[in-house]
């Protein structure tokens, strides 16, 4: 007997392939297949640290950046959730080049009271960081979500705990990973860290608040904000979070040259556009010919030969048909030549700003005022440039038009009908006591006359 198994293959990059079994009998191909799909899945689980098993690695040449793990680990947070919390950031730090002159990792862990477990700087090693990583415990009840930011922010990300200055250029990466409701403010706070250089991202689980996901990361919120079911699905975020780490593109986030970046792994080399040669100081660009130049000077002017023109200060030969975006410019996206000058345009789906330089998205010029940051107790509603507060069921508006009371309402036991029957039966019995009345008070009346005769 036999049969063809589809079998999904561990080593990538091989498709998936099929895989041809052969037995004795059908008994025995039945328990070939079992043993099979055993294989396969202790094959799938792999050598687990600490009973888990390894995330995929990569060859990630990211640029070194200071990352800081910012964890919740309230009550609300089961043990089993926070395993998961924990393989998930294990996982995130398989996939980087850890090191002292590469990636550095710090994790601040919070509930109602924020503790540091390690800095950027007690960890140099890959092995090392993911068994501090393991130990990891939870703390108590309370989400102070701010608290942990501001602590990050003038605790984590200082000097004295292991982050480089900004002169090296290298990022400044706060990961936040909560599965509640902030318990105090967090929108000053997080504005105040990503104006220090601090990217931040929100992973929400479960039942984080994504209005407060947005008040905490940084714009794009597309790009930042990241919300996963449970703990037991977060690892799908994990090739989400290589993919961004590992992306981070050195001449993305800034450089010097004149013509052309070009990413080198963790730093960056300076090319240039064809006709042009790299000068002395590596960044700037001269055209090839320019050594063919002559100046001549007569009467202290200079004499226009083979197109080229003597600086000002006839120093230099320069092209006397320049192109003005070639020279060097600041739009941020793309140079167009303008006659003697230029203008800047946006890359599609993006729009020129105020300054027109810089661009920014299209969508996020069009912002919802609420996720901008608001003050309503329960419900916000965005309206227009504006927003409005709501409260929820059995709650009603404060005449401060944002916070809110519980609705005190007499409790209805009966229907209507049964109200109206109430209040004739009252009526009538009013009626008869009114008539019983009038008759004792005859019967009194002629019975004293009787007496009386």
């Amino acid at each position: 007997f036999s049969c063809i198994l589809p079998f999904l293959s561990l080593s990538p990059p091989s498709p998936l392939t099929k895989l041809v079994l052969l037995a004795p009998g059908l008994a025995a191909l039945r328990a070939l297949i079992r043993s099979r799909h055993k294989e396969a899945s202790l094959s799938h689980h792999g050598t687990k640290l600490n009973n888990r098993a390894p995330a995929t690695t990569s060859n990630c040449k990211n640029r070194p950046i200071d990352l800081v793990f910012i964890i919740d680990s309230s009550r609300s947070v089961r043990p089993a959730e926070f395993e998961k919390a924990k393989e998930f950031l294990q996982d995130t730090v398989d996939s980087l080049a850890i090191g002292s002159d590469a990636t550095r990792v710090g994790l601040v862990n919070y509930a109602s009271t924020v503790k540091i477990e390690f800095l950027l700087k007690t960890y140099v090693d890959k092995s090392s960081l993911k068994e501090a990583l393991a130990r990891v415990e939870p703390l108590a009840s309370g989400t102070m979500t701010g608290l942990a930011i501001k602590t990050a922010m003038e605790s984590a990300f200082t000097a004295e705990a292991g982050a480089r200055s900004g002169s090296t250029n290298i990022a400044k990466v706060a990961i936040i990973v909560t599965d509640g409701r902030p318990q105090d403010r967090v929108e000053d706070v997080s504005a105040a860290a990503r104006a220090s250089g601090i990217e931040i991202y929100a992973v929400g689980v479960d039942r984080a608040d994504l209005s407060s996901l947005r008040l905490m990361a940084s714009p794009p919120h597309d790009e930042h904000v990241f919300y996963v079911e449970t703990y037991g699905v977060i690892e799908k975020l994990t090739s989400k979070f290589r993919e961004t780490l590992c992306g981070l593109d050195p001449c993305a986030q800034g450089h010097s040259c004149q013509h052309i970046c070009v990413n080198s792994g963790i730093s960056y080399t300076c090319q240039c556009r064809q006709g042009y040669v790299l000068n002395p100081d590596r960044k700037t660009c001269s055209r090839k010919d320019l050594d063919m130049c002559t100046i001549h000077l007569k009467a202290g002017n200079c004499i226009v030969e083979n197109k080229f023109l003597a600086s000002a200060h006839m120093s230099t030969c320069l092209f006397s048909d320049l192109d003005s975006c070639a020279q060097g410019h600041d739009c941020q996206h793309i140079c167009v030549r303008n006659g003697d000058s230029y203008i800047c345009r946006c890359y599609s789906g993006y729009a020129l700003n105020s300054d027109q330089k810089t661009c920014s998205r299209k969508c996020a010029l069009v912002s919802d005022p609420c996720s901008q940051g608001h003050d309503c107790q329960h419900i916000c509603v965005s309206k227009g440039k504006s927003y409005t507060c709501k409260c929820q069921t059995g709650y009603v508006l404060n005449v401060d038009k944002k916070t809110c009371s519980q609705e005190m309402r007499g409790e209805i036991t009966q229907d209507a009908c049964m109200c109206e029957a109430q209040i004739l039966f009252q009526k009538k019995v009013q009626s008869t006591i009114q008539e019983l009345s009038r008759k004792h008070i005859l019967f009194l009346a002629l019975h004293t006359n009787d007496n009386k005769g």
